[in-house]
């Protein structure tokens, strides 16, 4: 066991560097995204001997880069993909009421009408399939509204942009939160959980693999792992990595950048979300905290895989659709944030990214392996077991059906009766109950593992400087209990200073370093170096967002030096 609540800490992580060498798993799964640590989590659960290893940090792809969104996907039911839409709605169902309640949360939009007569049936009928598939009972259904009372939901809108509009709900969490959450779950019922630890190649046994060798990224060792079966989680380096394991893959994985923009909360005045159609896919207005998160694009990138760089015409592209039904258009001063994902979309015949299936795909390109692919973040769950079913067929005697239905994430138990006592647990801590509110849902039960930190230290319940949202103590727990090593994972991930102030978490850099430091053990030295490698890393993406295309942008954002510098191209290692 990793320790009760899943603790990854410098010590867990010495141990279980120890224990990728000496023992045998039957499964090691690469990727430490939310489909890996999905993985991880269905296959410990059915009693099997786990190891995760990923290469960076914990969701430092795709899973920390989405629209943060846990929905059903609503313009699938125009492309009659009634099958993915019942799988998504079912799983925001579970994530809602059973497995990550303090994590996931329901959220509003508003989805104007633009045409009398045709368009309000249209778009109701396809609600109310929508508000009933999946079993979906955790959030209100749809209300219907005149253009007045459209504007008075969201006064911000244009008068002229819409002829009435119905409001609906979807469901959302911080994306890399869950993911960490979903992974540490995982360590709790006794999966090996191993950041920085990166697959350089694979071990066999004629045409079988048999494990994988991986290096420690922090201080470059390197040692064998065996197993029965690897699982292949590694989402837009699915390709490369079934290169470096010489297999044929079985299908291709094409890489679909998404840029979102964050902007101040005051900037829109509006009590709901907004969903608008553009001419590619739709645009969500997003309330995040006391900011908006609206995006999305969708176009291909064929560059850099681990920082992919969002494009001026990117940001002018939401900009500009945004502020087509907005009084007060918003400009690139308004932008607190940036930030550019990959989706590992299956590669189709279609060229257009926006048309390529999100359905998954896995496959078993050699004895020994499996590789799973496509989906979306939502549906996590239900790709982990069609992974690890996938897999048995290289595992020994039978194997217990999935359970993750039934399983809460860490933080899940006692999260309601914690929300009824918050100001009671707020005066007992010497804190504002807004705060505790605010922990509780990130953190859920586990509260009382990160107050506790502060129980002979009460300074680190002051705010960080520079990124009030959080505490300090947060910043201890996520290295002593989250496996945070970089100051960037706790800036980017840990939590979102990074994109949630206009300076892009500069001002809270050093004060954050300082508070790794003591757990860490980092010197002044070593500080001074983390803090600067964070903001060239700022100033890399600064500069490539006023890029005109991919190509000049990524020129910039991968001159910016990699924080964990031993990491490497997958193919040629």
């Amino acid at each position: 066991m990793t320790g009760s609540s899943g603790q990854l800490s410098p010590q867990a992580r010495r141990e279980n560097w120890d224990r990728l060498g000496a023992e045998h798993f039957d499964v090691v799964v690469i990727g430490g995204g939310v489909v890996g640590a999905g993985s991880a989590l269905d296959a410990v659960t059915r009693g099997l001997r786990v190891a995760l290893v990923e290469a960076r940090d914990l969701a430092a792809g795709t899973s920390s880069r989405s629209s943060k969104l846990f929905h059903g996907g609503l313009r699938y039911l125009e492309q009659f993909e009634f099958g993915l839409v019942r799988e998504a709605l079912h799983e925001r169902e579970l994530m809602l009421s059973r497995i990550a309640p303090h994590l996931v949360k329901p959220v509003s939009f508003l989805y104007p009408l633009k045409h009398r007569i045709w368009e309000r049936p249209y778009t109701a009928t396809g609600l109310l399939m929508y508000d009933t598939m999946g079993g979906a009972r955790s959030v209100p259904g749809q209300k219907h509204l005149t253009r007045a009372g459209a504007l008075r939901l969201f006064p911000s809108m244009r008068h002229d942009a819409l002829v009435g509009g119905i409001r609906y709900f979807d469901a959302q969490a911080d994306d890399a939160r869950h993911t960490l959450t979903v992974a540490r779950t995982a360590a709790h019922y006794g999966a090996v959980v191993r950041m920085s630890t990166q697959v350089v190649g694979f071990l066999r046994e004629a045409d079988r693999i048999t494990g994988v060798r991986v290096r420690d990224v922090e201080t470059g060792d390197e040692q064998d792992v065996t197993c029965d079966v690897v699982v292949n989680c590694t989402g837009v380096w699915t390709d490369e990595m079934q290169r470096l394991a010489g297999t044929r893959g079985r299908f291709r994985v094409r890489a679909s950048k998404g840029v979102h923009i964050v902007v101040p909360r005051d900037r829109i005045a509006a009590e709901t979300g907004l969903i608008l159609r553009t001419e590619k896919s739709v645009l969500f207005v997003i309330p995040w905290r006391n900011h908006w998160i609206i995006g999305t694009t969708d176009t291909d990138w064929t560059y850099d895989l681990a920082h992919p760089a969002a494009t001026r015409a990117d940001i002018d592209y939401i900009l500009e659709h945004v502020n087509a039904v907005l009084m007060t258009p918003l400009t690139h001063d308004d932008i607190e944030g940036v930030y550019a994902g990959l989706r590992p979309l299956l590669a189709g015949e279609s060229e257009q990214s926006s048309k390529l299936s999100r359905e998954h795909a896995v496959a078993r390109p050699a004895p020994g392996m499996v590789s799973i692919a496509g989906g979306k973040y939502t549906t996590y769950r239900v790709m982990a077991a069609d992974a690890i079913n996938a897999a048995s067929v290289d595992l020994r005697g039978r194997i217990a059906p999935s359970i993750t239905d039934k399983v809460p994430l860490l933080g899940a138990d006692g999260y309601h009766a914690l929300v009824n006592q918050a100001e009671r647990l707020a005066d007992e801590h010497g804190l504002h109950p807004h705060r505790v509110r605010h922990l509780l849902d990130r953190y859920g039960s586990l509260v009382h593992e990160v107050l506790a930190l502060a129980e002979d230290r009460p300074e680190l319940l002051e705010p960080i400087p520079g990124a009030a949202d959080y505490l300090q103590v947060e910043v201890v727990y996520s290295v002593t209990h989250e496996g945070a090593l970089h100051l960037t994972d706790v800036l980017t991930r840990r939590t979102r200073a990074s994109i949630e102030y206009p300076d892009r978490g500069i001002t809270a850099a050093e004060p954050v370093a300082r508070l790794m430091a003591q757990t860490l053990g980092w010197d002044e030295k070593t500080i001074a170096r983390e803090v600067e490698l964070y903001a060239e890393r700022v100033e890399a993406e600064r500069a490539s967002q006023t890029k005109p295309d991919d190509e000049a942008a990524d020129q910039i954002r991968s001159a910016a030096p990699e924080v964990r510098p031993l990491v490497s191209d997958p193919v040629t290692k």
